[in-house]
């Protein structure tokens, strides 16, 4: 199954891919994050079962890894779609955009909760590997105790636990050892969206930005941009060796979830 803005099926709480086989692989936008935070844009993944584990819900895991594996460059030059006019999807009170921009993917995202834990964060970074490992591969996916009951009647999230999500009440984290960064919201709606904008099938020159987005908004910022031949232009760029620290990661459990997420949180 190759990955790109056809190949996927839902966008609903996670990011789901799916062919015409009928083979369906859930809960991907991590491992995209991981692989296109780190600068790696050809690989194989393998899976034996219909979702990508959730792990400690972050990137972390797939970050360790990935660089456990070792990165190699290729002699070919990088191909990438180069963004060269602003493309923008509102969605309710949320919007995305893509805007040209040299020098790679920087990404601005900001999110607004009617929630005293969370309330408004903004986190903004040029992506690189250096930035990805340590500013936002080890933010986990949250979700709201009030929820919970619904989303398991419902089907969804049979696997989150303390273990995998950061559990909201209204005026606190439920999860014991707490937040690992002090924003770790927005850091992780951020990997998210990392993962989400490598559904164009290609790294991304340009400024990302978002209010108040989730998956699906990502996904259909991607889908305007590819439908508009005017928005973007394919470049060759030179590869660049992603930095080779490999720092080592707590918490790599193997659970599968789908995250504890209201519709178009995650």
């Amino acid at each position: 199954m190759k990955v790109g803005p056809d190949a996927v099926s839902t966008t609903e709480l996670a990011t789901v891919l799916g062919d015409a086989s009928g083979a369906v692989v859930a809960t991907v936008e991590h491992l995209l994050s991981a692989l296109s935070g780190l600068g790696v844009d050809n690989a194989i993944c393998e899976i034996d079962g219909p979702e990508v584990p959730i792990m400690d819900g972050s990137a972390a895991a797939f970050v360790a890894a990935i660089e456990s594996a070792g990165l190699r460059t290729l002699t070919a030059p990088r191909r990438c779609i180069r963004i060269l006019k602003p493309v923008k999807v509102a969605m309710g009170r949320g919007w995305g955009e893509l805007r040209p921009r040299d020098g790679g993917l920087r990404v601005e995202v900001e999110i607004d909760f009617d929630n005293s834990t969370i309330g408004r964060q903004a986190y903004a970074a040029d992506i690189d590997p250096v930035t990805f490992r340590r500013d936002l591969a080890r933010a986990r996916t949250f979700g709201f105790l009030s929820d919970v009951s619904r989303l398991w009647s419902a089907g969804y999230a049979l696997g989150a636990s303390l273990d995998n999500t950061l559990v909201v009440a209204e005026d606190r984290v439920l999860n014991p050892e707490g937040l690992r960064y002090a924003d770790e919201f927005v850091r992780h709606k951020t990997l998210d969206a990392i993962g989400d904008l490598a559904l164009a099938g290609a790294p991304l020159i340009g400024l990302y930005r978002s209010y108040c987005g989730g998956h699906r908004l990502n996904y259909a910022v991607v889908r305007a941009l590819l439908a508009d031949a005017t928005a973007w232009c394919w470049t060759d760029a030179a590869a660049e060796r992603p930095a080779a620290a490999r720092p080592s990661y707590a918490g790599r459990g193997a659970q599968l979830a789908m995250p504890a997420f209201r519709a178009d949180h995650s």
